[in-house]
């Protein structure tokens, strides 16, 4: 008997679909979403220095004191100023530390700064060493000076020991101005130093290289090559230098104490307000009077050296 052998074919089975993966939904950005991670540095910035620059502008028009609100008063305060003795000499004491401190800070730096510029062994010591009197507090500082300008210091004791005899670097006027000036630029050395040492940096070799193939000199080269290439920092230097130099405080405090020096003839226009609109009976609004003032001058010193400098771009 034959068999018939009977082929059964398998049902096919339908193709699998591609499975689908789930939409991944863009959530679209909520527009408070930047300012609430700007929100704390916006909250800083209002408390601290917004809203007490807008307190002095207000306070300067009355005659706020400590513990009194005080009354809009004009422009009293400021007609007071033109015949202040002590005003006038807190505005000649910050000139003039303008004067003889912005010119030292702007080239004594820079000088610092070629020296230590190469990388030769034991240059990272000289560069720290260099810093050192930037990162340290400016009342130890200060103290530090004072035991060494003091009648009993250590300067006047070498002085002594040479037969020239005692100098009164904090009793007379001028030398204790002239002594805080040296405080300034001994304390800034270091941090403009960095900033030069960035810029020389940035210099290309090659102008160095080519001034040095036509002939140039080390001193030609840096005033052919090294300052040109650097003039933007040096405006730089002498803008920051020149507003913290007016607004100086700390070093003629410590130098000349709280009076200003004899007479309170090295009072500077900081110290005027601090000495002014402080304690129970302090006169607030005549102090911001004088804030302004000192506001005023710096932005002038910035606008006239940002204007000395779009001069010679020109």
């Amino acid at each position: 008997m034959a068999t018939s052998t009977v082929s059964r074919t398998r049902p096919s089975r339908p193709a699998r679909r591609p499975e689908r993966r789930p939409a991944i939904r863009i959530r679209r950005q909520l527009p408070t979403s930047p300012w609430l991670f700007a929100a704390p540095g916006l909250v800083i910035t209002g408390v601290f220095i917004l809203y007490p620059f807008v307190s002095t502008v207000l306070n300067a028009f009355t005659d706020r004191r400590t513990l009194i609100p005080g009354q809009f008063v004009g422009l009293a305060n400021f007609r007071e100023l033109l015949h202040d003795d002590m005003f006038w000499i807190g505005l000649r004491n910050s000139a003039l530390y303008v004067v003889g401190v912005v010119p030292a800070l702007v080239l004594l730096p820079l000088l610092l700064a070629l020296l230590v510029q190469k990388n030769i062994p034991g240059i990272t010591f000289f560069r720290s060493a260099f810093y050192t009197p930037v990162v340290a507090s400016i009342v130890v500082v200060g103290l530090i000076w004072v035991w060494l300008l003091d009648e009993r210091g250590l300067v006047n004791s070498l002085l002594e020991t040479i037969g020239v005899g005692k100098v009164g670097f904090l009793s007379d006027q001028w030398l204790l101005l002239l002594s805080a000036m040296a405080v300034t630029v001994w304390k800034g050395l270091g941090y403009y130093m960095i900033i030069y040492l960035a810029a020389l940096a940035n210099v290309p070799r090659e102008l160095h290289e080519a001034a040095a193939v036509d002939g140039a000199g080390p001193v030609r080269r840096f005033f052919t090559v090294t300052v040109p290439a650097i003039r933007s920092t040096m405006v730089l230097v002498a803008a920051l230098s020149s507003v913290s130099a007016f607004k100086v405080f700390s070093e003629v405090y410590l130098l000349a104490s709280p009076s200003g020096g004899p007479a309170g003839e090295d009072t500077t226009l900081v110290m005027l307000v601090q000495r002014t609109g402080t304690g129970l009976t302090g006169r607030v609004g005549y102090a911001s009077a004088i804030s302004l003032v000192v506001f005023a001058v710096t932005v002038v010193l910035m606008l006239l050296v940002l204007r000395a400098d779009r001069r010679e771009d020109t």
